[in-house]
């Protein structure tokens, strides 16, 4: 017969699996075992030596495609003679067992035959680096390969109809799926029902496995390296696009380490003393989490991203800032349902993770310490944005069910620095229950600093130092003095005056809307002569 007239499968091959359904156990399977070979087995192993047949070069140097692919209907019961009534094979990476790694699979039970991507049953430490890695690439690889799973009717999550728990609603999105994982499984796959699959031609059946299965070969790409999308891309573009002087190195499967950044450094370019750097740095590996506060012009966020440069030296951890503000939510920093646009032209709304998750699954993929540092932590408020996330700060080794119903448990590695204006707000009015969650660190003005900075620049600081003295005794509020920051530049003989009209005046406008007399003293041509001495 010619391949577009010979099937490989027939109504017996499911009558066969039916029976061994409804009597699962060896001896059923041994009674009628040239049936199996004949009707199951070998029309399995011929499906996939085809389908390897059609494989380009870089499936077959990343999979095993020939050896201990089909597995058996025994199962491994400890001797209690019981069968598998499905057989299934699958394309695995090299040098790694099919049972533990990633798999590209074909599964043909009594009811219809499967085709999908998975992670086998003793792959519990490959299957969490993958929901790492998936999650943290979630939107980028959806970009890439949702529309065509979207097409080839792709079922998310989905695992054999008998292991699927009651009430279970499968994802309908990629991202949707990630975001699920490990609630859902971290499998996806097409079913062809039975009727389907005895119409279907030997040729037919192995183009529609050989499409699927390279649809699904970059998500083997995402198990196999720590920065998947360069080798993902790099597989999608094909070889007819191929740059033949591209090269994707190892090392860019290696988070890169960053510099050590020694505390002694911390303290030369911060001008803090090393033993409360020290303090500091204690306080934030202690507790977890710690807010620098203080005046305007203090350098919080300079410090704070200091600290930060300190505590993930030398290791693999990540490093990020994000920026509060009134409008931030609970759905941009935890997660949210976000409307996403379908491969159909509508709308899905699927839970979407916030910054902090995303960081969050991004630290977890690092041995390092991994930092982030929240801007303005108290623009935002706070005790709304946070949620569940209160709790895990002060119960770090603790697991929580998010609002969207996600499993979440913040990250050994994870610290959090805030950083808090108090000119916008008292460290007094702060929430008694983010203050016992956090670690304080009080920043004021440190003229030191300004005059280290300024011995390099030769603008002299004494006068200038004396008048920011003065207005800071007047204004007799810490939460209000005005810092040093505004000062430190190399043009600052240039700049000062503008910086005084432009910036400063105003400052103290405010503050002394309803004493002009003592803004009069601090107005630049009372205060020029001074400065510029």
């Amino acid at each position: 017969l010619q391949d577009s007239e010979r099937r490989l499968f027939s109504s017996k091959t499911f009558e066969l699996l039916d029976s061994l359904g409804t009597t699962p156990t060896v001896a059923h399977y041994n009674a009628n075992k040239d049936a199996f070979k004949l009707e199951v087995e070998n029309p399995l192993k011929m499906l996939f030596d085809r389908v390897r047949q059609q494989m380009p070069r870089a499936v077959l140097d990343t999979l095993e495609t020939e050896k201990r692919i089909v597995a058996r209907f025994h199962k491994d019961d400890f001797g209690k003679g019981g069968a598998h009534s499905y057989l299934w094979g699958a394309f695995y990476p090299k040098e790694s067992k099919r049972t533990e790694s990633a798999q590209l699979f074909v599964t043909i039970t009594r009811d219809d035959l499967e085709v999908g991507f998975s992670i086998g049953d003793y792959g519990s430490g490959a299957k969490k680096l993958f929901i790492q890695k998936l999650q943290a690439n979630a939107t980028e690889l959806a970009s890439r390969l949702e529309k065509g799973f979207s097409e080839a009717g792709v079922k998310y999550g989905v695992r054999r109809p008998e292991e699927t728990p009651p009430g279970f609603v499968a994802p309908v999105t990629f991202v949707e799926w990630a975001n699920r994982c490990p609630k859902v499984e971290p499998t996806l796959r097409v079913f062809f029902n039975l009727s389907s699959v005895v119409k279907l031609s030997e040729s037919d059946l192995v183009s529609k496995v050989s499409d699927l299965f390279l649809m699904f070969f970059p998500l083997a790409l995402v198990v196999l390296h720590n920065n998947p999308l360069p080798h993902v891309d790099k597989f999608l573009r094909g070889p007819e696009e191929a740059d033949p002087s591209e090269t994707i190195s190892d090392t860019a499967d290696i988070p890169q380490l960053r510099p050590v950044y020694s505390i002694e450094s911390c303290a030369a370019e911060t001008g803090y003393p090393i033993d409360q750097l020290t303090r500091w740095v204690r306080s934030i590996n202690r507790k977890g989490q710690a807010i620098v506060y203080g005046p305007p012009g203090t350098g919080k966020t300079f410090v704070a991203e200091k600290l930060a440069a300190h505590l993930t030296g030398g290791g693999d951890g990540v490093c990020e800032l994000v920026q509060f503000h009134p409008a931030y939510s609970y759905e941009d920093f935890i997660e949210g349902i976000r409307p996403i646009n379908s491969p159909n032209g509508g709308l899905s709304y699927p839970l979407v993770r916030g910054t902090f998750l995303e960081f969050c699954a991004k630290a977890q993929s690092r041995n390092g310490i991994s930092v982030l540092i929240v801007d303005e932590i108290n623009r935002a408020n706070v005790a709304r944005v946070f949620g569940e996330l209160m709790y895990l700060l002060e119960y770090r080794n603790r697991e929580v069910r998010l609002a969207g119903g996600t499993p979440f448990q913040i990250p050994k590695n994870v610290r959090l620095i805030g950083t808090m204006n108090t000119a916008d707000r008292s460290i007094a009015l702060v929430d008694h229950a983010l203050r016992r969650r956090f670690a304080f660190l009080e920043l004021i003005p440190n003229y030191e600093v300004l005059a280290e900075f300024h011995s390099k620049t030769g603008f002299t600081t004494a006068g200038l130092i004396k008048v920011l003295t003065n207005v800071n005794k007047i204004i007799n509020d810490k939460n209000y003095h005005i810092g040093i920051s505004f000062f430190l530049r190399t043009d600052l003989k240039n700049e000062v005056a503008d910086i005084w009209n432009l910036e400063i005046e105003p400052y103290l406008e405010e503050f002394f809307f309803d004493q002009p007399e003592k803004l009069e003293l601090f107005r630049w041509d009372k205060v020029q002569n001074e400065i510029l001495s």
